[in-house]
């Protein structure tokens, strides 16, 4: 089994714009995602992470160059049941991907479009519900959930079908702090104790600090790569992209302009407090 999850090769995706004419949201862009990974990718609206993201599940095809997605042709149509099933795809929307009108029903609906026998749908239904600490909401109505529960159980939906990787496409773009708060614990314990892959494409900076490795998206390509703790301690290229660093990165930035002795690549209170005490 090869250690790469999603292999993306030189792939360039065009779309026709209102008046005919081509417009390249990715330009040429390549990417190993290996088995495993945390990868976040970040960059403002219209910098084609989002493209980028639905290419991962086949949702879209590239104009030019291959994605394979555990070794699988996304342009091969024949695999693009096992290719969905490999790469579940959370949206910003919950709304948009709750189906029934009640919790478990609604995890319960895509292991039964896979054709899951009802014993082990069960199983799969409780198991996805705890993981993301949704289990006594089971026999809930979605719709009056908050923000983040439902966004919760959308994850619990694609878990239920056992995926080995999530690309999540800004899923808390959408909730308050506490909702995003509650689907960033989701996710760093999927990526840590279920050893999921995830894909997560935000431009919240602070929702990249735990990831493995950053890439940076503008104008359909990767700018910018690395740890959070290289990528982070670019602030003035940060900023030329119009994005801004993490807060505790950000008064490192302009504590070091005012000749405090640190380090560029603190991200988080805590490593701040521990230096300057």
């Amino acid at each position: 089994m090869s250690d790469t999850m999603i292999k993306i090769e030189n792939v360039t995706y065009e779309y026709s714009t209102v008046d005919d004419k081509e417009f390249a949201a990715l330009k040429d862009i390549s990417l190993d995602i290996k088995r495993g990974e945390f990868l976040v990718i970040l960059g403002h609206n219209g910098s084609g992470k989002s493209t980028l993201a639905k290419l991962m599940n086949a949702l879209l095809l590239p104009t030019k160059g291959k994605v394979y997605v555990n070794g699988m042709d996304t342009s091969d149509e024949n695999k693009i049941w096992d290719i969905r099933q490999t790469a579940g795809m959370v949206f910003q929307n919950p709304d948009n991907q709750l189906v029934a009108t009640i919790v478990e029903e609604d995890v319960a609906f895509g292991p039964e479009n896979q054709g899951v026998e009802s014993k082990e749908i069960r199983r799969r239904v409780d198991e996805s519900l705890d993981i993301v600490e949704m289990g006594q909401y089971k026999k809930h109505a979605p719709h009056l959930l908050s923000g983040g529960q439902k966004q919760r159980i959308a994850i619990a939906g694609i878990l239920a079908m056992n995926p080995d990787c999530i690309v999540l496409d800004e899923p808390t773009a959408m909730l308050d702090p506490s909702g995003r708060k509650e689907v960033m614990n989701t996710i760093n314990k999927l990526n840590r104790e279920e050893n999921k892959t995830i894909v997560h494409i935000t431009h919240y900076m602070d929702e990249a600090v735990n990831a493995d490795r950053i890439v940076v998206m503008e104008e359909g390509q990767i700018v910018l790569e690395g740890t959070p703790k290289q990528v982070f301690s670019q602030v003035e290229k940060l900023k030329k992209l119009g994005l801004d660093v993490p807060q505790v990165t950000e008064l490192v930035y302009e504590l070091i302009k005012e000749g405090v002795n640190l380090p560029a690549d603190i991200l988080t209170v805590e490593e701040l407090v521990g230096l300057l005490c």
